[in-house]
């Protein structure tokens, strides 16, 4: 049995209910899932309400799946050649893990919220899932943006508190034993880290097209940094030491690579130093230490010093002052030394006060004389 309307009908299959409409002249069939004619009639009127409305009809959507969007937010970060394209690639596949197959009509908040308690039984950390959760928003706020759009709507997505936010760094001591217990290959490339604050991939990439012995400057280009901006250091006179010394090895031992720090065993980029810096950190007795606490420890040395923040932020690379900040980092012995500061300016008040005082008793007496 069917039910007409102008614009579509509801007719069965079996004991299901299906219903038919049409947009732009061309039909549409789809199934209510139900045997009752009443939620039959209710979604035909509400794809007829869609369409009237002039939105594509809710069926479109439901065509869609989670891998379709995902792909499409892949392809952004490759036209877009995004530098942290693998980091993008490795958070796609923890949500893929989850969200493979659905429809992304069925990827509702208290979906999500699913998944982020899925990922808290995995000993996931808060800043992971939200990465994880900001990739998630980004895909479907592609999907929205497209012509036909591919979701209706971009659900609610709650975000964790983070509070694991890493405070490491490096007292000097601390780089000095580390950097004796590393290998020779690494000693330099460390050192350029601990006084720059440049990330792990820009030393890694470092040429010597970027580098100016004679004017002792190394620059980066703008499409060489993570921030897309230009950056300019001027080398003291230990790192003016130490890039001689890589390049004085880069013609003694004939090298055809272009990269001024490289790898001991091939003479090629350095990637992968992570035993050899666990061992390091061992053997100094330093405990668990990561390399991204250079850069924490270049800011906070370059701010102690007294460089202005905007210098400091111009050598290391930071764009945004909130990131800078969170690195500028106080430890007990800057509160140590702010407590010193403050008892010595206020016993120098408590001195000049009574050496006021004093003054007018003197003045008095020699008033009434």
């Amino acid at each position: 049995m069917a039910t007409k309307k102008k614009q579509g009908h509801i007719y069965e299959r079996g004991k299901i209910y299906w219903i038919k409409y049409f947009r732009n002249g061309k039909p549409y069939y789809e199934s209510t899932g139900s045997t009752k004619e009443g939620d039959a009639n209710k979604l035909l009127n509400k794809r007829l309400g869609e369409i009237a409305a002039g939105s594509l009809p809710g069926v479109y959507f439901d065509r869609v799946r989670f891998d379709e969007v995902a792909a499409d937010f892949l392809t952004d970060y490759r036209l877009n050649q995004r530098k942290s394209l693998k980091k993008a690639e490795q958070v796609t596949e923890h949500l893929k893990g989850y969200f493979r197959g659905y429809k992304i009509t069925q990827i509702t908040t208290p979906k999500i919220q699913a998944y982020i308690e899925h990922r808290l039984s995995k000993d996931a950390a808060n800043g992971t899932i939200n990465r994880e959760l900001a990739a998630l928003k980004r895909m479907l706020n592609l999907a929205e943006q497209q012509t036909p759009p591919k979701i209706d709507r971009v659900p609610h997505i709650p975000m964790l508190k983070e509070n694991n936010i890493r405070k490491g760094f490096f007292e000097h001591g601390d780089f000095l034993a580390l950097r004796d217990a590393l290998p020779s290959y690494l000693k330099g490339f460390v050192t350029f880290a601990y006084k720059t604050g440049w990330r792990v991939s820009e030393i890694e990439n470092l040429t010597w097209s970027h580098v100016d012995l004679e004017q002792g400057i190394v620059r980066i280009e703008p499409g060489d940094s993570k921030n897309d901006e230009a950056r300019t250091v001027y080398l003291d006179d230990e790192l003016m030491e130490t890039f001689q010394r890589q390049w004085e090895a880069k013609k003694a031992g004939a090298r055809l690579t272009p990269y001024v720090f490289v790898a001991s065993d091939s003479g090629g980029v350095i990637k992968d130093f992570r035993r050899a810096w666990s061992r390091a950190c061992k053997d100094a007795k330093l405990g668990k230490r990561l390399f991204h606490d250079f850069r924490r420890t270049a800011v906070r040395n370059m701010v102690r010093a007294g460089i202005p923040e905007r210098v400091a932020m111009m050598v290391s690379g930071h764009k945004t002052r909130s990131v800078f900040e969170r690195y500028n980092i106080v430890n007990d012995t800057d509160l140590k030394m702010a407590a010193q500061k403050q008892a010595a300016y206020l016993e120098a008040q408590t001195v000049t006060k009574t050496v006021t005082i004093e003054d007018l008793k003197t003045r008095k007496a020699s008033m009434g004389r």
